[in-house]
C-alpha cells in the first residue's frame, strides 16, 4: 500500500506542521505551495493521495483536481479551504475529489477523509469523535453568499458578468467578494 501523500498549501506553517504530523505516523508527507511546484512533485512522485489548499497564493486549486488525477487516477483528493462554501465543495466533488473539509483541520480528521479508520491509539483524546452536523438553517448573509458564488461559478469568475446578474454594482459586488463569508 502506498502511503505517500502530497501537501498541496501555500501556508508555510500550516503545511510544515501537516508535514511533521503525518511523517510522525508513518506516512512519506512532502510539500508544495505553487501550482507548478505542485504538478512537478505529483508527475515525480505520483502520490496516492493529495491534500489541496483551495485558494494558493491567489489561484484557485480547483484547476488542479483534474490534472492530478491525470497524472495519478487512483490518487486520492481531500480539498482545504478557510472559506469554505456549498458552490466549491460540490464543484471540488464533481472534478474528482473525495472530501471537502474546512480549516482549521486536525490530521485525524484528515486521514478519516481519506478512509483511514485509526487505531485506539492513534486518535487523540480531544478530537477522536465527530462532531454532529449543525441542524441550525443559514443566515440571510450566508444564503447571499452562497447564491453569489453560485453565480460567479456560472459566469467563470468573471466580476463584471456576476454583477450584471444580480443586478449589483461591480464594486458592491467586489466588497462582499473580499468579506469573509457569514457563519451558519
Amino acid at each position: 500500500m502506498d502511503e505517500s501523500i502530497l501537501i498541496i498549501e501555500d501556508d508555510d506553517t500550516f503545511s510544515a506542521t501537516l508535514v511533521r504530523a503525518l511523517k510522525r505516523r508513518g506516512y512519506a508527507a512532502v510539500a508544495a505551495k505553487s501550482v507548478a511546484a505542485a504538478l512537478g512533485l505529483a508527475e515525480t512522485l505520483a502520490p496516492a493521495r493529495v491534500v489541496l489548499d483551495l485558494n494558493l497564493a491567489g489561484e484557485s486549486g480547483l484547476g488542479l483536481i483534474p490534472r492530478l488525477l491525470e497524472i495519478n487516477p487512483a490518487c486520492r483528493i481531500v480539498v482545504l479551504t478557510g472559506y469554505a462554501s456549498i458552490t466549491t465543495a460540490v464543484d471540488a466533488i464533481k472534478l474528482g475529489a473525495m472530501q471537502y473539509l474546512a480549516k482549521p483541520v486536525d490530521v485525524d480528521t484528515l486521514l478519516r477523509a481519506f478512509g483511514h479508520t485509526l487505531q485506539a491509539s492513534e486518535a487523540s483524546p480531544v478530537t477522536s469523535t465527530t462532531a454532529a452536523i449543525s441542524q441550525v438553517p443559514m443566515s440571510v448573509e450566508r444564503m447571499e453568499w452562497e447564491h453569489i458564488q453560485r453565480v460567479l461559478r456560472e459566469h467563470k469568475g468573471n466580476i463584471s458578468s456576476t454583477a450584471r446578474a444580480l443586478n449589483m454594482h461591480r464594486r458592491t459586488l467586489q466588497r462582499k467578494l473580499l468579506k469573509r463569508p457569514a457563519k451558519q
